[in-house]
């Protein structure tokens, strides 16, 4: 078994990406998993936190939010999903 393996971080930074990438709409496809590809590998435990909250989201509001068209409600708004929004996706 290699360290990274061992390593719950690694594993779940894996895990994380895996889900940004495989959210079922192609709009957070691209925002989260070219977001996650950016930061992911670099966010202690505690953003890994925030991060795995906002997933637990609808595609439906995070696209809402992403896009403009709904505000994020106060409980949502972490830093990390501050950083989601002032991401920019390249095409």
């Amino acid at each position: 078994m290699s360290r990274d393996q061992d390593n719950p971080l690694a594993v779940r930074r894996r895990r994380l990406l895996y889900r940004s990438e495989h959210r079922g709409n192609k709009e957070n496809d691209i925002l989260l998993g070219q977001f996650a590809r950016a930061h992911v590998m670099e966010f202690t435990a505690a953003q890994l936190d925030q991060y795995e909250a906002l997933l637990e989201e609808s595609d439906n509001d995070i696209f809402d939010w992403a896009a403009g068209k709904q505000a994020v409600p106060p409980g949502k708004d972490t830093p990390v999903l501050r950083l989601v929004l002032a991401f920019k996706v390249r095409f």
